[in-house]
């Protein structure tokens, strides 16, 4: 019987999709000499019924709302919004998310509600029954070769995130094994992992030739494709902080794990250069209900979303 990708798996070819669909959506958030905000709130507040959540809070109070955030960002309180301020915040949004949304898979997965997932019950939810390979033999067929790699790469990772002696994982341990990359007891873990995967020679290091993978090229070429010379950009510029050429286990984390603190980064830098109003390189409460539309349609508010989550509004955050 042949076996399907898991979601995990469909889920990295549908970014591939949508990288290929860019294009067309660009368009469409960015028709000739104009920004579409109502595209922002249609495609990143999460869908039409966030829209239409969004609408039915009063001007009076959307504002009340969006005070509070900007009271909560300013970390100083002395009346401005820095990059430093702005940065921050977005950060702990993306992760308060990512939690808010594995908590939300835990209760899916503990199909008997006690409070714990088990391995058949990640399995059961996942592929719909449980699935058991032998690590040690391989499959002929390639693609069932590869889910299996995949599934017990899964495995693995499930019983690292595992600290106590219960064989399900609690909601802190699900918590790590959905987002590793959140919890410091599994960063040796995710650099192994990556190690294992790249590290062809066995050195401890990943160059780059084993970043590229299996790349070569053309030999009636006469360079490389645009996209392999932006990857050894990346490689030499961004991962190589020694410029030794490899990457080191440190530095091999910056490639692996999603940089959401760089992400941040330029959010904020775009919210001041498109809001600051008097060129201070900072904003005021003053700018930002100016451009609040701006603001509401940005990472700074999750699109909006933060308007209507108590976690943020809320004074007790």
């Amino acid at each position: 019987m042949r076996l399907g990708p898991r979601p995990a798996t469909l889920g990295l070819l549908l970014l591939c999709a949508a990288v290929a669909g860019a294009g067309e959506a660009e368009e469409l958030h960015y028709p000739p000499g104009e920004h579409r905000a109502d595209f922002d709130r249609e495609a990143l507040l999460g869908g039409q019924e966030e829209v239409d959540e969004y609408v039915k809070l009063t001007p009076e109070e959307q504002h009340k709302r969006l005070k509070s955030i900007i009271k909560k960002i300013d970390l100083d309180s002395d009346g401005f919004l820095t990059e430093s301020e702005l940065s921050s915040w977005i950060q702990m949004s993306f992760k308060h998310y990512a939690m808010q949304e594995a908590k939300q898979q835990f209760v899916e997965y503990d199909k008997n509600s006690d409070g714990s997932v088990s391995w058949d019950e990640y399995n059961i939810q996942m592929y719909d029954r449980v699935i058991d390979f032998d690590e040690n033999t391989a499959l002929d067929d390639a693609e069932e070769e590869s889910f299996r790699q995949l599934h017990l790469k899964d495995k693995k990772r499930f019983e690292k995130a595992n600290q106590d002696s219960d064989p399900g994982l609690n909601l802190e341990e699900f918590i790590a094994f959905e987002h590793p990359e959140e919890v410091d007891y599994m960063t040796e873990f995710v650099i192994q992992e990556a190690l294992e995967e790249h590290d062809k020679n066995g050195d401890g290091f990943v160059s780059l030739e084993e970043f590229l993978g299996d790349y070569r090229r053309d030999p009636t070429a006469n360079e490389d494709p645009e996209w392999i010379l932006v990857e050894k950009d990346r490689f030499l510029n961004d991962y190589d902080k020694d410029a030794d050429g490899r990457l080191d286990p440190q530095e091999l984390l910056s490639w692996v794990v999603p940089n959401n603190q760089g992400i941040a980064q330029e959010e904020a830098l775009h919210l001041i250069d498109e809001m600051d109003l008097n060129s201070d390189r900072k904003l005021s409460e003053a700018e930002i209900l100016e451009n609040q539309d701006l603001f509401l349609t940005s990472e700074a508010t999750d699109y909006g979303r933060q308007l209507h989550d108590e976690y943020f509004y809320h004074d007790e955050l």
